[in-house]
């Protein structure tokens, strides 16, 4: 009796081991089905690339000879958009995941630039220079349709992103002292709401500070900034507080984008015209290098 109680318990155990292998599994499978989109100019000009997390299974989407930049996906990861040169300015597109049913969404003699659709994929933010005052902020409907500008100043901004719930909008507006004949001047982080009003100045560092990203929960925003010279990743609240620099590197780090799960970003790294593909977690900052060649990678974007 005692050994048939020891046998149906080690029939029991095997059983329990094989379930926990193949729910790891499972877990491993979907986070390999994450994709990261990127800038390549490894053809000789820039288009847009697809690679899993890992680094691997490379697939050119665009396969256009004019210009493609900025990739950004839709909140269910069923669309890219992007902007493009390839009908002579600089002109906002969409075209699903394997590059195909590409679709001109702006149509304007300004460039339009910088792509972001809004966590319910009703909207689209875009950078645009069509009201002859500087690169201002702007949003349109998901077919183009209902074009708004949400700032109207005389100062330089780039880089827009919506909060997760959709309701707050962060950017970099440049805040040029007089006296400052740098080229970059000082970028600062700036938050408002979804329709433009209430603007106010988040970060307050030295230097260019630009290419903020809220992260999954909301609660954290990444961004690139200069210091001592050098580009490094910084991490705040959402709020201005508790700066941190995660990358503090010797090369030059922009260009965050978060994982899902919020516990990686992904950037561009490199120097001298030679930058590639990284992601580092932001808890124990362990680094891995996602591509390897000469030449340009940068601007990644995490699917959602």
């Amino acid at each position: 009796m005692d050994r048939l109680l020891i046998i149906c318990f080690l029939l029991v155990l095997i059983n329990s081991c094989k379930d926990s292998k193949t729910t790891d599994s499972k877990v491993t499978t979907n986070s390999n089905e994450e994709k990261i989109a990127f800038v390549t100019n490894r053809d000789g000009n820039s288009e847009i690339y697809l690679i899993d997390v890992n680094g691997e299974n490379l697939q050119n989407i665009t396969n256009n000879n004019a210009l493609d930049f900025s990739p950004a996906w839709a909140f269910d990861n069923s669309k890219l958009f992007f902007y493009s040169k390839r009908d002579g300015n600089a002109e906002i597109y969409s075209t699903d995941s394997q590059g195909n049913a590409v679709i001109r969404l702006t149509n304007h003699p300004s460039h339009d630039v910088l792509p972001v659709p809004s966590p319910n994929g009703e909207f689209i933010l875009f950078m645009s220079e069509r009201d002859s005052l500087s690169k201002n902020i702007y949003v349109m409907n998901k077919d183009g349709s209902n074009v708004k500008a949400l700032t109207q100043n005389k100062s330089y901004e780039e880089s827009p992103d919506w909060s997760p719930d959709g309701q707050k909008i962060i950017f970099t507006r440049q805040l040029r002292d007089p006296s400052d004949t740098s080229h970059a001047a000082n970028g600062e982080i700036h938050i408002m709401n979804a329709d433009g009003s209430d603007v106010k100045r988040l970060t307050f560092k030295d230097g260019y500070d630009s290419g903020a990203k809220f992260s999954p929960d909301g609660k954290s925003i990444a961004f690139y900034g200069s210091t001592n010279n050098q580009w490094d990743l910084f991490i705040m609240d959402s709020n201005g507080t508790n700066l941190i620099n995660l990358t503090n590197d010797a090369i030059e780090c922009y260009s965050p984008d978060w994982s899902p799960n919020g516990d990686w970003l992904v950037y561009t790294a490199g120097s001298k015209g030679n930058y590639n593909i990284w992601k580092i977690n932001i808890n124990t900052k362990q680094r891995i290098q996602l591509t390897n060649t000469t030449g340009r990678n940068e601007g990644p974007a995490w699917s959602n």
